[in-house]
């Protein structure tokens, strides 16, 4: 590991290969947390290439929990986080609603690190219950729609390093890795990333796959679509720039999106959200990420098409009836 943190300190990159092997060595528990640190913040200190992304996820998948759910054709839609919004979560209550819809949703997630509340903070608060054991899995996407897979019950690496992530508090290259990670490998797909430069190095990797996948990106630097200005949408059809006027949506302040300071006060947002009693911006922030993750799947419906569907499924409580099920079949 020294070795490979002087290649590192000397601005020169891993192959495919050495970084695929660093994350072996660090599951293997021989690394020493000091030098876990140092690698995660070398990488905030340059920018990270394809081939040194495409090693860790290989070692990722190489040691994850399988688990086939290809039948179901899910989707997944997830931020990479470390943007320092600390918004509420608005991605998993787009899930919700995309299920909501009629589109099976195979979430993967974790506790939040840079911000308050993670996936697996606000499902857990509402009294679920992780798993990796196959029939339950199967059963909760087969009766509701939604299936949730906790990160690090797949993800033995996740879970090693999961202590030095957290008392760092930044983000770090394994934000990027989890949407790479999921164990499902869905063949739908829905990323938020922080920066364009991030958006550039997802789309290179995602237009190798044969993945369906829109990646987008606020401007002003949110890991989601979050209607403070404009935003950026690359797809499988392309690159657009949106802002919130073009959908017939307000612009809203950043101050409208706070996930309070507990992961108590997420969990108190995201109900009001689900009861459709929340604000215009929080409901609005919800259901253009879930037009966009509909839109994935369905590629030949316009995205005014797609927020009428999101429409119906929040504020026809279908999303709240899935999530109630999903918790009722999982807790």
């Amino acid at each position: 590991m020294k070795e490979i943190l002087y290649k590192l300190f000397d601005y020169q990159y891993l192959t495919r290969d050495e970084a695929k092997q660093v994350l072996f060595d660090i599951v293997s528990g021989n690394v020493p947390e000091a030098q876990i640190s140092a690698l995660l913040t070398t990488f905030l200190m340059r920018s990270i290439s394809v081939d040194e992304i495409l090693g860790f996820r290989d070692a990722l998948l190489d040691m994850r929990v399988p688990i086939d759910l290809s039948e179901y054709r899910p989707i997944d839609i997830v931020g990479t986080g470390g943007d320092g919004k600390n918004t509420f979560n608005i991605s998993t209550l787009a899930a919700f609603v995309i299920a909501g819809a009629g589109y099976p949703v195979a979430k993967h997630g974790n506790y939040g690190a840079t911000s308050v509340s993670g996936a697996s903070n606000v499902l857990e608060l509402h009294g679920a219950k992780f798993t990796t054991d196959a029939d339950r899995l199967k059963r909760s996407i087969e009766k509701c729609g939604f299936v949730y897979l906790h990160a690090p019950f797949f993800s033995p690496a996740l879970k090693a390093v999961a202590g030095v992530r957290k008392s760092l508090g930044v983000r770090n290259f394994f934000n990027i890795m989890g949407p790479l990670v999921n164990p499902t490998q869905p063949p739908y797909q829905v990323l938020g990333v922080y920066d364009l430069s991030m958006m550039r190095l997802f789309s290179y990797i995602y237009q190798e796959s044969k993945k369906n996948f829109s990646i987008v990106h606020s401007i002003d630097g949110y890991d989601e679509i979050s209607l403070t200005g404009q935003f950026k949408v690359v797809s499988n059809r392309g690159e657009q720039l949106f802002v919130p006027g073009d959908l017939g949506l307000r612009r809203v302040s950043q101050a409208e999106l706070s996930g309070g300071e507990t992961p108590e006060d997420a969990a108190r947002i995201f109900d009001l959200v689900l009861r459709c009693e929340a604000s215009e911006a929080q409901m609005n922030a919800v259901l253009v990420n879930a037009a966009f993750g509909i839109r994935t799947i369905e590629q030949d419906k316009s995205i005014d098409e797609c927020l009428d569907i999101a429409r119906d499924s929040l504020y026809g409580k279908k999303a709240l009836k899935t999530f109630n099920q999903y918790i009722e079949l999982n807790s």
